[in-house]
Protein backbone atom coordinates (compact mmCIF):
# COMPACT_ATOMS: atom_id res chain seq x y z
CA UNK A 1 0.00 0.00 0.00
CA UNK A 2 1.14 3.52 -0.77
CA UNK A 3 2.15 5.47 2.30
CA UNK A 4 -0.19 8.26 3.38
CA UNK A 5 1.82 11.11 4.87
CA UNK A 6 0.75 11.94 8.41
CA UNK A 7 -0.28 15.48 9.31
CA UNK A 8 -2.36 14.36 12.29
CA UNK A 9 -1.43 15.43 15.84
CA UNK A 10 0.49 12.21 16.35
CA UNK A 11 2.02 9.90 15.45
CA UNK A 12 3.72 12.08 12.86
CA UNK A 13 6.11 11.30 10.06
CA UNK A 14 9.32 9.47 10.99
CA UNK A 15 12.42 9.99 8.85
CA UNK A 16 14.29 7.17 7.14
CA UNK A 17 17.36 8.03 9.23
CA UNK A 18 15.38 7.64 12.45
CA UNK A 19 13.82 4.36 11.31
CA UNK A 20 17.24 2.95 10.42
CA UNK A 21 18.48 3.79 13.90
CA UNK A 22 15.35 2.23 15.40
CA UNK A 23 16.11 -1.02 13.57
CA UNK A 24 19.70 -1.41 14.74
CA UNK A 25 20.64 -4.84 16.18
CA UNK A 26 19.70 -5.39 19.80
CA UNK A 27 22.11 -5.08 22.70
CA UNK A 28 21.74 -6.21 26.31
CA UNK A 29 19.89 -3.64 28.38
CA UNK A 30 22.05 -4.37 31.43
CA UNK A 31 25.34 -4.46 29.56
CA UNK A 32 27.95 -1.78 29.14
CA UNK A 33 26.80 -1.09 25.60
CA UNK A 34 23.42 0.15 26.78
CA UNK A 35 24.96 2.10 29.64
CA UNK A 36 27.26 3.81 27.16
CA UNK A 37 24.30 4.59 24.89
CA UNK A 38 22.23 6.11 27.70
CA UNK A 39 25.23 8.05 29.02
CA UNK A 40 26.00 9.37 25.54
CA UNK A 41 22.53 10.87 25.02
CA UNK A 42 22.10 12.21 28.58
CA UNK A 43 23.95 15.52 27.99
CA UNK A 44 21.83 16.24 24.91
CA UNK A 45 18.63 15.39 26.77
CA UNK A 46 19.65 17.75 29.55
CA UNK A 47 20.48 20.48 27.06
CA UNK A 48 17.17 19.92 25.28
CA UNK A 49 15.26 20.42 28.53
CA UNK A 50 17.62 23.07 29.92
CA UNK A 51 18.22 21.11 33.09
CA UNK A 52 20.99 19.80 35.32
CA UNK A 53 18.73 16.94 36.47
CA UNK A 54 18.98 13.48 34.99
CA UNK A 55 16.45 12.85 32.21
CA UNK A 56 14.56 9.55 32.36
CA UNK A 57 13.33 7.20 29.63
CA UNK A 58 10.16 5.17 30.11
CA UNK A 59 9.03 2.43 27.74
CA UNK A 60 5.41 3.53 27.76
CA UNK A 61 3.14 6.16 26.36
CA UNK A 62 3.26 9.48 28.15
CA UNK A 63 0.09 8.45 29.97
CA UNK A 64 2.12 5.95 31.96
CA UNK A 65 4.24 8.75 33.39
CA UNK A 66 1.18 10.97 33.81
CA UNK A 67 -0.51 8.32 35.95
CA UNK A 68 2.77 7.53 37.69
CA UNK A 69 3.23 11.15 38.68
CA UNK A 70 -0.19 11.10 40.35
CA UNK A 71 0.68 7.94 42.28
CA UNK A 72 4.09 9.29 43.29
CA UNK A 73 3.21 12.86 44.20
CA UNK A 74 -0.38 13.20 45.43
CA UNK A 75 -0.76 12.62 49.15
CA UNK A 76 -3.49 15.16 49.90
CA UNK A 77 -5.40 16.44 46.86
CA UNK A 78 -4.62 17.17 43.22
CA UNK A 79 -5.89 20.08 41.14
CA UNK A 80 -6.40 18.92 37.55
CA UNK A 81 -6.44 21.88 35.15
CA UNK A 82 -8.86 21.00 32.34
CA UNK A 83 -9.14 22.71 28.96
CA UNK A 84 -9.71 19.85 26.51
CA UNK A 85 -10.10 16.12 26.07
CA UNK A 86 -6.68 15.08 27.34
CA UNK A 87 -6.47 17.41 30.32
CA UNK A 88 -10.04 16.40 31.17
CA UNK A 89 -8.92 12.77 31.09
CA UNK A 90 -6.16 13.46 33.64
CA UNK A 91 -8.89 14.31 36.16
CA UNK A 92 -10.47 10.91 35.51
CA UNK A 93 -7.09 9.20 35.86
CA UNK A 94 -6.54 10.91 39.21
CA UNK A 95 -9.83 9.58 40.52
CA UNK A 96 -9.14 6.08 39.18
CA UNK A 97 -5.87 6.16 41.12
CA UNK A 98 -7.94 6.68 44.25
CA UNK A 99 -6.77 10.24 44.77
CA UNK A 100 -8.81 13.17 46.01
CA UNK A 101 -9.05 15.33 42.89
CA UNK A 102 -10.70 18.61 41.93
CA UNK A 103 -11.25 20.01 38.44
CA UNK A 104 -10.25 23.50 37.36
CA UNK A 105 -12.38 23.53 34.20
CA UNK A 106 -12.27 26.20 31.52
CA UNK A 107 -14.19 26.16 28.22
CA UNK A 108 -12.60 24.14 25.42
CA UNK A 109 -10.59 26.55 23.32
CA UNK A 110 -9.54 28.65 26.30
CA UNK A 111 -6.17 28.35 28.05
CA UNK A 112 -5.38 27.71 31.69
CA UNK A 113 -4.45 31.03 33.29
CA UNK A 114 -2.33 31.65 36.36
CA UNK A 115 -4.99 33.76 38.09
CA UNK A 116 -7.45 30.85 38.17
CA UNK A 117 -4.77 28.44 39.40
CA UNK A 118 -3.70 30.90 42.08
CA UNK A 119 -7.25 31.17 43.43
CA UNK A 120 -7.48 27.40 43.79
CA UNK A 121 -4.04 26.88 45.31
CA UNK A 122 -4.64 29.69 47.79
CA UNK A 123 -7.18 27.45 49.56
CA UNK A 124 -4.31 25.28 50.80
CA UNK A 125 -6.19 22.13 49.87
CA UNK A 126 -3.78 20.88 47.22
CA UNK A 127 -0.35 19.27 47.21
CA UNK A 128 -0.22 18.70 43.43
CA UNK A 129 -1.27 20.35 40.19
CA UNK A 130 -1.53 18.94 36.66
CA UNK A 131 -1.36 21.07 33.52
CA UNK A 132 -1.23 20.10 29.86
CA UNK A 133 0.93 22.71 28.16
CA UNK A 134 -0.31 22.09 24.63
CA UNK A 135 -3.85 20.66 24.63
CA UNK A 136 -3.81 18.63 21.44
CA UNK A 137 -7.58 18.23 21.16
CA UNK A 138 -8.21 21.97 20.94
CA UNK A 139 -4.92 23.34 19.61
CA UNK A 140 -4.56 25.55 22.69
CA UNK A 141 -1.18 26.33 24.22
CA UNK A 142 -1.50 27.54 27.81
CA UNK A 143 1.08 30.08 29.11
CA UNK A 144 3.20 27.63 31.07
CA UNK A 145 5.82 30.16 32.24
CA UNK A 146 3.04 32.31 33.70
CA UNK A 147 1.55 29.30 35.50
CA UNK A 148 4.91 27.97 36.65
CA UNK A 149 5.73 31.32 38.27
CA UNK A 150 3.21 30.37 40.96
CA UNK A 151 5.55 27.62 42.16
CA UNK A 152 7.50 30.24 44.15
CA UNK A 153 4.30 31.12 45.99
CA UNK A 154 3.34 27.47 46.58
CA UNK A 155 6.67 25.61 46.95
CA UNK A 156 5.08 22.55 48.56
CA UNK A 157 2.67 21.96 45.66
CA UNK A 158 3.98 19.55 43.04
CA UNK A 159 3.67 21.09 39.56
CA UNK A 160 3.24 18.28 36.98
CA UNK A 161 3.33 19.37 33.34
CA UNK A 162 2.50 17.40 30.22
CA UNK A 163 4.49 18.72 27.26
CA UNK A 164 3.60 15.75 25.05
CA UNK A 165 2.95 17.77 21.90
CA UNK A 166 5.16 20.78 22.61
CA UNK A 167 8.50 19.38 23.78
CA UNK A 168 11.21 20.10 21.14
CA UNK A 169 8.82 22.43 19.30
CA UNK A 170 9.08 25.31 21.76
CA UNK A 171 11.61 26.25 24.44
CA UNK A 172 10.85 24.57 27.77
CA UNK A 173 13.49 25.40 30.37
CA UNK A 174 12.85 22.90 33.15
CA UNK A 175 15.19 24.34 35.77
CA UNK A 176 14.13 27.93 35.08
CA UNK A 177 10.45 26.99 35.17
CA UNK A 178 10.96 25.56 38.64
CA UNK A 179 8.32 22.88 38.12
CA UNK A 180 8.50 19.32 39.42
CA UNK A 181 7.76 16.99 36.51
CA UNK A 182 7.97 17.66 32.77
CA UNK A 183 7.09 14.83 30.40
CA UNK A 184 6.48 14.00 26.75
CA UNK A 185 5.99 11.12 24.37
CA UNK A 186 8.24 10.66 21.36
CA UNK A 187 5.57 10.25 18.66
CA UNK A 188 4.81 13.95 18.36
CA UNK A 189 7.32 16.81 18.04
CA UNK A 190 10.25 14.40 18.52
CA UNK A 191 9.11 12.70 15.26
CA UNK A 192 9.84 9.20 16.50
CA UNK A 193 7.72 6.05 16.69
CA UNK A 194 5.29 5.90 19.63
CA UNK A 195 6.18 3.87 22.70
CA UNK A 196 8.76 5.94 24.61
CA UNK A 197 8.29 8.73 27.15
CA UNK A 198 10.94 11.28 28.12
CA UNK A 199 10.65 13.03 31.47
CA UNK A 200 12.53 14.89 34.17
CA UNK A 201 11.84 15.46 37.88
CA UNK A 202 12.90 18.03 40.43
CA UNK A 203 14.77 17.04 43.61
CA UNK A 204 11.63 18.04 45.52
CA UNK A 205 9.54 15.59 43.48
CA UNK A 206 11.99 12.78 44.18
CA UNK A 207 11.94 13.58 47.90
CA UNK A 208 8.13 13.61 47.92
CA UNK A 209 7.94 10.34 45.99
CA UNK A 210 10.24 8.66 48.52
CA UNK A 211 7.59 9.26 51.20
CA UNK A 212 4.77 7.61 49.22
CA UNK A 213 4.26 3.98 50.20
CA UNK A 214 1.85 3.06 47.39
CA UNK A 215 3.66 4.59 44.43
CA UNK A 216 4.07 1.22 42.69
CA UNK A 217 7.15 0.03 40.84
CA UNK A 218 6.98 0.50 37.06
CA UNK A 219 6.61 4.28 37.35
CA UNK A 220 8.42 4.75 40.67
CA UNK A 221 10.27 8.04 40.32
CA UNK A 222 12.82 6.98 42.92
CA UNK A 223 13.63 3.85 40.88
CA UNK A 224 14.05 5.95 37.74
CA UNK A 225 16.53 8.19 39.53
CA UNK A 226 18.51 5.27 41.02
CA UNK A 227 18.79 3.61 37.63
CA UNK A 228 19.53 6.80 35.71
CA UNK A 229 22.48 7.38 38.01
CA UNK A 230 23.84 4.10 36.60
CA UNK A 231 22.79 4.96 33.01
CA UNK A 232 20.03 2.37 33.10
CA UNK A 233 16.24 2.11 33.28
CA UNK A 234 14.29 0.35 36.06
CA UNK A 235 12.91 -2.31 33.71
CA UNK A 236 13.67 -3.56 30.21
CA UNK A 237 13.55 -0.58 27.84
CA UNK A 238 12.67 -0.46 24.17
CA UNK A 239 16.27 -0.39 22.99
CA UNK A 240 15.23 0.48 19.43
CA UNK A 241 13.61 3.65 20.72
CA UNK A 242 16.79 4.67 22.51
CA UNK A 243 18.83 4.19 19.33
CA UNK A 244 16.21 6.25 17.48
CA UNK A 245 16.34 8.94 20.17
CA UNK A 246 20.12 9.12 19.83
CA UNK A 247 19.71 9.67 16.08
CA UNK A 248 16.97 12.24 16.55
CA UNK A 249 18.98 14.21 19.09
CA UNK A 250 21.77 14.40 16.52
CA UNK A 251 19.29 15.93 14.09
CA UNK A 252 17.85 18.35 16.64
CA UNK A 253 21.23 19.74 17.66
CA UNK A 254 22.50 19.83 14.09
CA UNK A 255 19.57 22.10 13.28
CA UNK A 256 19.98 24.06 16.51
CA UNK A 257 17.36 24.45 19.22
CA UNK A 258 16.51 28.07 18.46
CA UNK A 259 16.24 27.33 14.74
CA UNK A 260 13.91 24.43 15.54
CA UNK A 261 11.64 26.67 17.60
CA UNK A 262 11.58 29.32 14.87
CA UNK A 263 10.74 26.68 12.27
CA UNK A 264 7.81 25.31 14.24
CA UNK A 265 6.37 28.77 14.81
CA UNK A 266 6.80 29.72 11.14
CA UNK A 267 5.00 26.56 9.97
CA UNK A 268 2.17 27.12 12.44
CA UNK A 269 1.77 30.67 11.15
CA UNK A 270 1.69 29.37 7.59
CA UNK A 271 -1.08 26.92 8.49
CA UNK A 272 -3.09 29.64 10.22
CA UNK A 273 -2.67 31.78 7.09
CA UNK A 274 -3.93 28.91 4.92
CA UNK A 275 -7.03 28.62 7.11
CA UNK A 276 -7.70 32.36 6.95
CA UNK A 277 -7.26 32.38 3.16
CA UNK A 278 -10.08 29.87 2.88
CA UNK A 279 -12.38 31.75 5.24
CA UNK A 280 -11.97 29.59 8.33
CA UNK A 281 -11.68 30.78 11.90
CA UNK A 282 -9.39 29.08 14.42
CA UNK A 283 -10.77 27.25 17.44
CA UNK A 284 -8.32 28.48 20.13
CA UNK A 285 -8.78 31.78 21.90
CA UNK A 286 -6.64 34.33 20.02
CA UNK A 287 -3.11 34.54 21.34
CA UNK A 288 -3.06 30.99 22.68
CA UNK A 289 -2.71 28.98 19.48
CA UNK A 290 -0.42 25.95 19.44
CA UNK A 291 2.85 26.16 17.53
CA UNK A 292 2.89 22.45 16.67
CA UNK A 293 -0.63 21.94 15.31
CA UNK A 294 -3.53 24.07 14.16
CA UNK A 295 -7.12 23.42 15.25
CA UNK A 296 -9.39 24.98 12.62
CA UNK A 297 -12.97 25.87 13.50
CA UNK A 298 -15.58 24.32 11.23
CA UNK A 299 -18.67 25.71 12.86
CA UNK A 300 -17.38 25.37 16.41
CA UNK A 301 -16.94 29.16 16.52
CA UNK A 302 -19.41 31.77 15.24
CA UNK A 303 -18.79 32.82 11.66
CA UNK A 304 -16.21 31.40 9.33
CA UNK A 305 -16.47 28.77 6.69
CA UNK A 306 -18.02 25.36 7.26
CA UNK A 307 -17.29 22.32 5.10
CA UNK A 308 -17.89 18.58 5.08
CA UNK A 309 -14.87 17.51 7.12
CA UNK A 310 -15.00 13.76 6.32
CA UNK A 311 -15.17 14.64 2.62
CA UNK A 312 -12.26 17.06 2.99
CA UNK A 313 -10.24 14.37 4.74
CA UNK A 314 -10.98 11.86 1.99
CA UNK A 315 -10.10 14.27 -0.81
CA UNK A 316 -6.80 15.08 0.89
CA UNK A 317 -6.10 11.42 1.66
CA UNK A 318 -6.65 10.54 -1.99
CA UNK A 319 -3.70 12.85 -2.67
CA UNK A 320 -1.52 11.08 -0.10
CA UNK A 321 -1.98 13.18 3.03
CA UNK A 322 -3.85 12.52 6.29
CA UNK A 323 -5.31 15.33 8.38
CA UNK A 324 -7.40 14.93 11.52
CA UNK A 325 -11.16 15.42 11.64
CA UNK A 326 -11.37 16.79 15.17
CA UNK A 327 -11.42 15.08 18.54
CA UNK A 328 -13.97 14.38 21.23
CA UNK A 329 -16.98 16.66 21.48
CA UNK A 330 -15.62 18.99 18.75
CA UNK A 331 -15.07 16.23 16.20
CA UNK A 332 -16.38 17.44 12.84
CA UNK A 333 -16.85 21.01 14.04
CA UNK A 334 -13.07 21.36 13.93
CA UNK A 335 -10.23 19.75 12.03
CA UNK A 336 -6.55 19.63 12.93
CA UNK A 337 -3.37 19.99 10.90
CA UNK A 338 0.01 19.10 12.37
CA UNK A 339 3.27 20.84 11.50
CA UNK A 340 5.41 19.22 14.18
CA UNK A 341 8.58 17.18 13.97
CA UNK A 342 10.60 17.25 10.78
CA UNK A 343 8.21 19.29 8.62
CA UNK A 344 9.60 22.14 6.53
CA UNK A 345 8.14 24.98 4.48
CA UNK A 346 8.52 22.78 1.41
CA UNK A 347 6.70 19.79 2.90
CA UNK A 348 3.93 21.95 4.34
CA UNK A 349 3.46 23.67 0.99
CA UNK A 350 2.86 20.25 -0.54
CA UNK A 351 0.10 19.70 2.01
CA UNK A 352 -1.42 23.14 1.39
CA UNK A 353 -1.51 22.40 -2.33
CA UNK A 354 -3.41 19.18 -1.64
CA UNK A 355 -5.77 21.02 0.69
CA UNK A 356 -6.30 23.74 -1.91
CA UNK A 357 -7.19 21.11 -4.48
CA UNK A 358 -9.60 19.47 -2.10
CA UNK A 359 -11.29 22.74 -1.20
CA UNK A 360 -12.10 23.35 -4.87
CA UNK A 361 -14.07 20.10 -4.90
CA UNK A 362 -16.20 20.86 -1.84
Amino acid sequence: MAHVKLHIPGPVEVSEKTFKAFCRPMIGHRGQGFKDLYAAIQPKLQALLYTKQLVYLSTSSAWGVMEGAIRNLVAKKVLNCMCGAFSDKWFDVSKRCGKDAEALQVPWGSPIRAEAVDQKLATGQFDALTVIHNETSTGVMSPIYEIAALKKKYPDVMFIVDAVSSMTGIKLEFDALGIDVLLAGTQKAFAMPPGLAVFVCSPAALAKAATMKDRGYYFDLVEFQKNAEQSMTPSTPSIGHVFALQSKLEDIFAEGLEARYVRHLKLAQMTRAWAAKHGFNLFPEPGFESVTLTCVSNGARPGGRVVDVPKLQKLVKDQGFLIDGGYGKIKGTTFRISNMGDETEATMNQLYAALDGAMKQL
